[in-house]
C-alpha cells in the first residue's frame, strides 16, 4: 500500500517540530526579552513621533513603559 503524495498523517504532523521549551532555549528568558523589547520599542516611539503618528507613538510608549516596569521589578526582586 502506497501513500498519496502530499498527504500527512497525524503521526507525521508532529515530526520535525520543536517543543516550546526547545524554542525558548538560547533566547535568554522573559526578563531579557522584556529588556530587548523596551530598548527596541523606544526607537519605534521616536520614529512614530517624528512622523507625527500620535496614537501609534502613544501605544508604543505604553508598551515601552510596561516592558521597563517588568525589567525594574525583576531587578528589584534580584537585589532582595
Amino acid at each position: 500500500m502506497t501513500k498519496k503524495p502530499g498527504r500527512r498523517t497525524r503521526a507525521d504532523q508532529g515530526r520535525g517540530r520543536r517543543s516550546r521549551t526547545e524554542e525558548l532555549d538560547g533566547e535568554g528568558g522573559p526578563d531579557e526579552a522584556a529588556a530587548f523589547i523596551a530598548e527596541t520599542v523606544a526607537s519605534l516611539v521616536g520614529l512614530a513621533r517624528r512622523h507625527e503618528l500620535a496614537m501609534l507613538g502613544f501605544l508604543l510608549s505604553m508598551a515601552q513603559l510596561e516592558a521597563e516596569e517588568r525589567v525594574r521589578l525583576r531587578s528589584k526582586r534580584n537585589l532582595s
